[in-house]
């Protein structure tokens, strides 16, 4: 499994199961990870300080997110620093 180097990552608390190896990825390296860019716009857009009564809401909130940005494949190509990213539905 690809992670970041987040502390809670090298934790000597997490447990890894036998089967999974955990392959940290350089330091600064965001193009590795595009979702995390992605992630940020949606919860910048639509998460940024709000609290939400239910799961369900939540959920709700983030297919609304996706959604928009389903709409427009330039901005998440360049989000992403993929320019070649195809959006597919």
């Amino acid at each position: 499994m690809q992670v970041d180097g987040a502390s809670y990552h090298r934790s000597g608390d997490l447990l890894i199961p036998e089967n999974i190896r955990l392959i940290f990825q350089p330091p600064r390296s965001p193009e590795l990870n595009p979702t995390e860019h992605i992630w940020e716009e949606i919860r910048e857009k639509h998460f940024y300080n709000r609290a939400f009564e239910t799961l369900d809401a939540v959920s709700n909130t983030l297919c609304k997110g996706l959604k928009e940005l389903m709409d427009l494949p330039e901005k998440i190509s360049s989000m992403t620093y993929f320019p070649h990213l195809q959006m597919t539905t």
